[in-house]
């Protein structure tokens, strides 16, 4: 992985310390240490490429860019970070927003008209049964998608980002019960939307119940 950049004032040495702790890191990053912040995206990059992995439906090059993006606008709001949640919590909300900020920009490449799709030829004899084997997972993103704002950020938080209920609830500023409750609704409206989906063409799914492994 290459070095994201970071602070590029005068360096400072991170002190050795039998944890590594955080809090020392991001003070050496407050302070200039590049090699502050190469600790940092090396703990957290894999966390925070997986999250964006999954919001992206699976597309290795475009997670790869939003996460390049997501530690350049982490730099660039590092001043802002209170210290409320932990330093991985803060950076997947700024993943978070990220993604959506990418996904509301107006699209460059129009769509092929039908009559040329037709003519593309299938590159893959089994194409058909892919897309057919992941159409039930982009349902499910795509619900997700679609939740209200507070549910989206918890449900993605917790399944897609990994993160615990008592870190998503320092960060948004509310009680674990109040995050399981979130869950709870959250459940109950993707339930209801695969639901109405079902109903769809090409939906041949079965109508299972949902569960929250089928989030992961």
């Amino acid at each position: 992985m290459s070095t994201i950049s970071a602070a590029t004032r005068r360096p400072v040495a991170v002190q050795p310390s039998p944890t590594g702790s955080e809090d020392r890191l991001l003070d050496a990053l407050a302070e200039g240490s590049r090699e502050a912040a190469e600790r940092l995206v090396e703990r957290s990059y894999r966390k925070i490429y997986a999250a964006l992995h999954r919001m992206c439906g699976g597309d290795p090059e475009l997670a790869a860019d939003l996460t390049q993006e997501t530690y350049r606008r982490a730099w660039a709001a590092l001043g802002g970070f209170e210290g409320r949640s932990r330093f991985s919590t803060w950076l997947y909300r700024i993943a978070y927003t990220t993604y959506l900020n990418h996904i509301r920009r107006p699209r460059r490449l129009a769509p092929l008209d039908e009559e040329a799709a037709e003519r593309v030829e299938d590159p893959r004899p089994d194409q058909e049964t892919t897309v057919a084997g992941r159409h039930q997972s982009n349902r499910l993103r795509r619900a997700v998608l679609d939740l209200p704002e507070d549910l989206r950020f918890t449900v993605t938080a917790r399944y897609w980002g990994e993160l615990s209920v008592p870190e998503i609830a320092r960060q948004e500023g509310i009680t674990p019960v109040a995050i399981r409750r979130r869950l709870k609704r959250a459940y109950a409206l993707l339930e209801l939307s695969l639901d109405e989906a079902l109903d769809k063409p090409l939906d041949e799914s079965p109508n299972e119940e949902l569960s929250p492994e089928e989030l992961s």
